[in-house]
């Protein structure tokens, strides 16, 4: 049978777009299914926006330090409806950087919603069907609410984006990386914040003792952390909101409760039974180290996988997969055992490889550990009680670097390089040998030992 394209992409969000530019670039007719704005969930409600806000709640704290040095500044209070101006704008630039690549790579945007009929043949919501001889389905994931009572009353993080100022006093329940960043940014913006956590700690699968450090720190900003608290239920009290916990306890009141509890996958009427596509109990795609689903033919990449859940690691699934398909590429397997992320959390927390915990696990004797706790040159400055804390962690006589984890300014622009030099196998001498640049936070990473 005659296929309308070579390639039909579901999802124009960071992985379906980078699959189907790749795609396009090796010669391949292309259609991209997107109903919604260009990006996903990084563009739109993640990534992007999320760090306009972390910059604006920055800038805010740099301003109120500039008061203390002798700085004739202003309050530093933000007008969050000219800011989310400047925001949306930024946005909208993006949206049209993609619709004008898309027509210089002659890729067909088709802006429906789609079902698969069969495995190489799709139906638009406006009855109209096309196939191709391989699909793509990138269509990311959506933000849960928590089956509890009271759910309803409460937004969830994607909603945070059409706030148009900082709530008084904000709940915000999850301690997971979207958790911890919103309960940042809105404590820096002038909010009372209160983060209540099921668990023991912030981030788990992030290194302890940074998690600790970072927890500190956001005591001290004034954040009341309420850790080992379940929420079970939320009340209406007036205009306002409460929460009880799952000993009975109540929290409150507040003006706002926002829920950062976890994403899904966005696989509901996709028609994935038609197609042959399997998915594990959560709704994910099941796929292969080379991204390929249970049926031949169709590949999933992004947050609608069990995939660690970064933009930057759909992008790469999406692109690897296209230079195999139709690049020539023989391996389309993606090394994700040593994936830099960033927390942006007030300070940013940046990580690569094993946490002390996992290392002592698979080496036990084995592991060396160095730290370096210390005050940035400016919180010192403005006498401000916020920590950083840098670790590494090694393995073996040669003190292999398997891990290193960043708790502190610039965290997330030190880390990129120190991740291809890891990746490259590099020692502790390795980095004692680097002459430091001073006084920087980043020479604190070569001086340790």
């Amino acid at each position: 049978m005659q296929q309308d394209y070579d390639l039909i992409v579901i999802g124009g969000g960071s992985g379906g777009l980078a699959g189907a530019f790749r795609a396009a670039g090796h010669g391949a007719r292309v259609a991209l299914m997107e109903p919604s704005a260009l990006g996903g969930t990084c563009v739109n409600v993640g990534c992007v926006p999320k760090k306009a806000m972390w910059l604006a709640a920055e800038v805010g704290r740099r301003i109120r330090m500039g008061r203390v040095l002798g700085f004739d500044a202003a309050s530093g209070a933000l007008d969050w409806p000219t800011f989310v101006t400047h925001r949306e704008r930024y946005i909208h630039n993006i949206h049209q950087s993609y619709r004008r690549r898309l027509d210089d790579a002659s890729i067909v945007h088709m802006p429906r919603r789609v079902r698969f009929v069969d495995p190489r043949t799709v139906e638009c919501d406006d009855g109209m069907r096309v196939s191709a001889e391989r699909i793509l389905i990138a269509t990311g994931g959506h933000a849960l609410r928590p089956d509890i009572p009271g759910a309803a009353l409460a937004d969830v993080s994607d909603d945070f984006f059409n706030w148009c100022e900082a709530p008084g006093r904000v709940a915000v329940v999850g301690g997971g990386y979207i958790a911890v960043e919103l309960a940042g940014v809105l404590q820096s913006l002038g909010s009372h914040v209160e983060l209540q956590v099921r668990g023991d700690r912030l981030l788990n699968g992030f290194d302890a003792d940074v998690v600790a450090q970072l927890a500190d720190d956001y005591r001290q900003a004034g954040i009341r952390l309420h850790l080992g608290t379940d929420t079970a239920a939320i009340e209406a009290d007036g205009g306002q909101f409460r929460l009880r916990d799952g000993q009975g306890g109540s929290h409150g009141p507040f003006d706002k409760v926002l829920l950062a509890t976890g994403r899904g996958p966005n696989t509901r009427d996709l028609g994935l039974e038609a197609a042959g596509v399997d998915t594990d109990a959560k709704g994910h795609i099941r796929v292969d180290a080379g991204h390929a689903t249970s049926r031949e033919g169709i590949y999933a990449v992004g947050d609608v996988t069990a995939d660690i859940a970064l933009t930057p690691v759909a992008i790469a699934a999406a692109r690897r997969l296209m230079d195999h398909l139709f690049g020539g590429r023989e391996d389309a397997s993606l090394d994700l055992a040593q994936v830099a992320t960033v927390v942006f959390s007030h300070p940013p927390l940046g990580t690569i490889g094993l946490s002390e915990t996992d290392a002592r696990e698979r080496h036990g004797d084995q592991v060396h550990v160095y730290t370096s706790g210390f005050r940035p040159m400016l919180e010192a400055l403005t006498d401000t009680p916020q920590r950083s804390l840098f670790k590494l962690v090694c393995v073996g006589e040669d003190r292999r670097v398997v891990g290193l984890h960043l708790l502190g300014e610039s965290a997330d622009e030190i880390l990129q390089g120190f991740a291809v030099a890891i990746r490259k196998g590099i020692t502790l001498q390795d980095l004692n040998d680097t002459i430091a640049i001073h006084p920087t936070s980043a020479e604190e990473v070569v001086l340790m030992r």
